[in-house]
Parts: structure tokens; sequence; C-alpha cells
């Protein structure tokens, strides 16, 4: 029993070291959306992220998000989005930052059910403005609207971590 305690002690110990250190500019993570496509019902999705910080106010991400899983008129539709983005940053207040995206992305759509199936693709620019809370120096929230493609609006509400 003894063991147990000092094995986990231990590990709280060598964690919230890790907290404290200086978090490298690497940085990764998860996300929520919710999607309108022009003549659809909004969509729910997720996605995951990759960044680089080149230095405070400018960072390099990479994603990839599921738009849309649906079944719509007995047809299974399926809407992927793969990006890359430069991401510009102005801290606000204490923890809060703005910042906007611009970027490239590729929207991939699937089609299939009835005896058919489909796929197609877009490749267009990216842009979006959102909102950031740093809760702690190495977990952040964020909250952005993206405009992935003409007629997509994406509402995002993620969360990172860097490492």
């Amino acid at each position: 029993m003894f063991k147990k305690i000092a094995v986990a002690a231990a590990l709280v110990a060598a964690s919230s070291a890790v907290f404290a250190a200086e978090p490298t500019p690497f940085y990764a993570g998860v996300d929520v959306s919710s999607t309108k496509v022009t003549g659809f019902d909004d969509e729910g999705g997720y996605g995951a992220f990759f960044g680089y910080k080149l230095n405070q106010s400018v960072a390099v991400e990479a994603g990839y998000h599921r738009l849309v899983d649906s079944d719509i008129d007995g047809a299974d539709v399926t809407a992927d989005q793969m990006d890359i983005s430069l991401i510009g940053t102005v801290p606000l207040t204490d923890g809060f930052s703005m910042y906007g995206r611009v970027g490239y992305n590729r929207v991939d759509l699937k089609t299939s059910g009835n005896g058919f199936s489909r796929k197609d693709h877009s490749n267009n620019a990216l842009y979006g403005i959102g909102l950031g809370y740093a809760f702690t120096p190495v977990v952040s929230g964020r909250l952005e609207v993206q405009k992935p493609d003409s007629e997509i609006t994406k509402l995002v509400a993620g969360v990172a971590f860097k490492f």
C-alpha cells in the first residue's frame, strides 16, 4: 500500500514540474463544430489540429475536420476538411486573445447509397476569426468562425495543449 502511495505522489510531483515548465512552441488540439452548408440543416462535426508558434503573434497550423456525416434522402453523405493556415494573434486582456486565420483547405465530399457512389472535392482559400483564452500556460480554449468554402460556414469550439 505504501508503495502505491509513494508512486502516486511521485507522479503528481513530476506532472506538476511538467506543467510549471515553459511550454515548447508546438501545440495540438481537438475541436467540435457546427457546420452550415447552404441548402442543408446544420451538422455537427469534430476535428484535430497541430500547430507551431513562430513567435508570440504568428503560428502555422494544420488540421483535419469532419464537417458533415449524415443520411440525406437515403444517401450517406460525408464532408471532410484538410487545411493549413497562418494564424495571427493579438493579446486583448489577461488570458484573452483575438486571432485571424488565412490559409488553404481541401473539402472532400463523398456520397453513397441506393447503388451509387460519388466523390468530389474543392480547393479553396480558408479564412476565419476567433477568440482564445489561456486557462494555464499549457491549456487554452478557443471559439472561431471559419469560412472553408463559399457555401460553408463553420462555428468551432476547441481546446489546445502546448507540449
